[in-house]
């Protein structure tokens, strides 16, 4: 049912991303929009190259993979900070110095990113997802008894030797 063609020639409209537009992922054998679930609350998710990039929108602050919240308005009366620090983004002062946030690495002054942004920022054997370099073949990644590879971050389905589908 989730084939294209006809018989004898049906086949999965994609077994890897690069089979999908720019702004699709293949998802399920389906060239799919990776954006639904990938982002927090309040975030916006755009697509590029294959994978969902979230992000605060103007007005909004927070972590845009868990929840984004309305920037605070500026104080009138200027605060005066008992701390001297000038952290990145996604990192905390904590006792005069910058720590990035959970999940995020870096030295806490000029940056503090995920693990991941992108697939080429994993190993080739992994992929990107929710910012964290994970295997791609999860159960029900490809259809039942065939064999999930992952190739240049990618999935790869095939038969086990002997067999076809």
């Amino acid at each position: 049912p989730n084939y294209i063609g006809a018989p004898p020639n049906c086949r999965p409209e994609c077994l890897q991303n690069t089979e999908c537009p720019n702004d699709k992922a293949c998802i399920n054998e389906k060239c799919q929009d990776p954006c639904p679930g990938s982002c927090g609350q309040s975030a916006v998710c755009r697509v590029t190259n294959h994978s969902p990039i979230c992000t605060c929108p103007e007005g909004f602050i927070g972590d845009a993979f868990t929840a984004c919240y309305p920037k605070p308005p500026e104080p009138v009366q200027p605060v005066v900070q008992d701390d001297f620090c000038n952290c990145a983004p996604n990192a905390v002062c904590r006792d005069n110095v910058c720590v990035c946030l959970p999940d995020y690495y870096g030295d806490g002054y000029t940056v503090c990113r995920p693990e991941c942004v992108r697939n080429s920022d994993c190993a080739l054997n992994k992929a990107c997802i929710r910012n964290k370099c994970k295997n791609p073949c999860v159960p029900g990644t490809c259809g039942e008894g065939a064999i999930c590879d992952v190739l240049n971050h990618a999935v790869v389905c095939s038969c086990p030797p002997g067999t076809t589908g």
